[in-house]
């Protein structure tokens, strides 16, 4: 195996868990097999697997609101880009990489409630002085993240990764405005994350598409804010523990939660029954940390929240086989990093696509 994170590596990831019904995934996942079936005479093209994840959603959190923005502007935009090269052609960062594998850290439930009151702590002091978004202004998080799917060529099927690149993206406090910038995903101007969906509706926030507004609205009390997201994710993914985490760690990722939503955040995981601590795992970045954790039975897949072993900061997010096999006909091992992403800048900008100088 090789825990080289200069060499990111990469396997299937799924469509996380109770993901399957937004809008715009529906969307972006007609555009693939629009894109699929146009190129069927074309034995040089491959097409991807159905479990591959579209290319404009890590996971649905991470195009908030102003994401589920219809067809119009973002699919045109995608299909000039496809024309130009990409996303799987020349020029794409899919398909580049190696595939990423990992020594599987150590995982023990005892002293997890303590770390992650720890962890809560420690956000409550860092994030204290964070001012709230005003009105004009706009969230931006620039993250690295990289990915794995199944490529199938005719009959052959094979593992493969994109490059691990940067994403830089902006939403507005209410969702209604927002660009993504994803190199080999939107070409090189990125797309609006605004506009209505495709009933011509503006889309309501809710907790897996949050906007900041909405955020600011949720329950600080960790109880209450557990019970709320077990009632609006119940039904969705493969178990109500499991989905809550998930939710959680999607919130703390690729979101911006106001100071005391993070640290209720934070105190209401500690109450989720199965989540362990890693001893040891590293970050898109490869930043070392230590981790807090759930597998999912039915995939064999953990979850890590990865945090700075001194600092108790969030550093990012990965999702590692660590029990069987999985992906097209079990191509997915034992040891390998299924998806991966490093927040290295989340603040506030006063600008659409600017970037704070420590992102560039």
């Amino acid at each position: 195996m090789n825990d080289d994170l200069s060499r990111p590596t990469f396997v299937e990831r799924e469509l996380p868990a109770g993901r399957h019904q937004f809008h715009r995934e529906r969307l972006m996942t007609q555009i693939h097999d629009d894109l699929r079936a146009s190129d069927a005479g074309t034995a040089a093209t491959p097409s991807l697997t159905g479990t591959r994840r579209n290319p404009f959603l890590r996971r649905a959190i991470l195009v908030p609101v102003a994401g589920f923005a219809l067809a119009g502007a973002l699919a045109a935009g995608f299909f000039a880009y496809v024309e130009q090269g990409a996303a799987d052609g020349p020029g794409s960062t899919m398909a580049t990489g190696p595939t990423m594998t990992t020594r599987i850290g150590t995982a023990d439930a005892k002293g997890t409630p303590q770390l992650l009151e720890r962890i809560s702590l420690a956000a409550s002091v860092s994030l204290a002085a964070n001012p709230a978004v005003r009105a004009d202004q706009f969230v931006y998080i620039g993250s690295k993240t990289a990915t794995t799917y199944v490529k199938t060529v005719g009959d052959k099927h094979t593992v493969v990764s994109e490059k691990l690149h940067e994403r830089h993206q902006w939403n507005s406090p209410d969702g209604t405005k927002g660009w993504l910038i994803e190199p080999g995903h939107t070409g090189p101007e990125g797309v609006t994350l605004e506009g209505p969906d495709e009933r011509g509706q503006t889309p309501t926030a809710y907790l897996n598409a949050p906007t900041y507004n909405y955020l600011a609205q949720l329950p600080t009390d960790p109880d209450v804010l557990l019970r709320k997201i077990y009632e609006e994710t119940k039904g969705n993914g493969r178990g109500p523990d499991q989905e809550a985490f998930t939710t959680i760690g999607d919130l703390l990722r690729a979101s911006f939660p106001p100071p005391a939503l993070t640290t209720a955040l934070y105190k209401a995981a500690a109450k989720i029954p199965g989540v362990v601590t890693v001893d040891d795992t590293v970050d898109a970045a490869g930043r070392q940390g230590i981790a807090v954790a759930r597998l999912d039975e039915h995939s064999g897949q953990r979850e890590e929240w990865i945090f700075d072993r001194q600092t108790l900061a969030f550093l990012g997010e990965r999702t590692v086989q660590v029990q069987g096999e999985s992906g097209e006909q079990g191509m997915i091992k034992p040891g390998t990093v299924v998806f991966t992403s490093a927040v290295m800048t989340r603040t506030v900008v006063d600008r659409m696509k600017e970037q704070p100088t420590t992102a560039r």
